[in-house]
């Protein structure tokens, strides 16, 4: 049975696995074309939507921001960071995985059934750990990561379903 750790932490380390290999992909991509990796850090897909930048620090704030925020009961946008090259965002993802590693699973366990209270200002939105990580946070890490895919795949990054699915969970239940 699939407990809360596997579903967030697991999920996390897998989407932000798959997003830094989709990123390095990009550098390989740019490099044997000639192009400019930092032109991509300027981009938006729309001009409504936020640019390269808040999408990388959003993949961090949805993975690792919100494992704290589950072991702390509270969660809310993330700080702005400094500005960074390409290369450094991969770097920062780089980081965020190898802090993921230190949130222990039990950790994560011990906060079923527990509130988490989403802050933003003084607008407050109330869960359960299991419906913030349902309702949330996995579906604002996906579509952050997703946004992140298709700025490469319009730049001519060759991608495809299984470089944005990462490494996934196979294998059968022993008899």
């Amino acid at each position: 049975m699939i407990n809360l750790s596997d579903l967030s932490l697991g999920s996390y380390k897998r989407v932000l696995g798959a997003t830094i290999a989709v990123l390095e992909k990009g550098v390989q991509h740019f490099e044997e074309h000639g192009l400019n990796l930092d032109n991509l850090v300027k981009m938006q897909l729309a001009p409504d939507m936020a640019p390269f930048p808040f999408q990388v620090l959003s993949v961090r704030h949805h993975s690792l921001g919100a494992a704290r925020g589950l072991t702390t009961g509270e969660f809310s946008p993330p700080p702005s960071m400094p500005k960074r090259n390409y290369q450094g965002y991969i770097d920062l993802l780089t980081e965020t995985l190898t802090e993921l590693d230190s949130i222990m699973p039990e950790a994560i366990n011990a906060t079923k059934g527990k509130a988490i209270l989403f802050k933003m200002g003084e607008h407050e939105i109330p869960f359960t750990t299991e419906n913030f990580v349902l309702s949330f946070s996995l579906p604002n890490l996906y579509f952050h990561a997703t946004t992140i895919y298709n700025m490469l795949r319009i730049k001519g990054v060759p991608l495809g379903k299984v470089d944005f699915m990462g490494k996934m969970s196979i294998g059968l239940p022993e008899s």
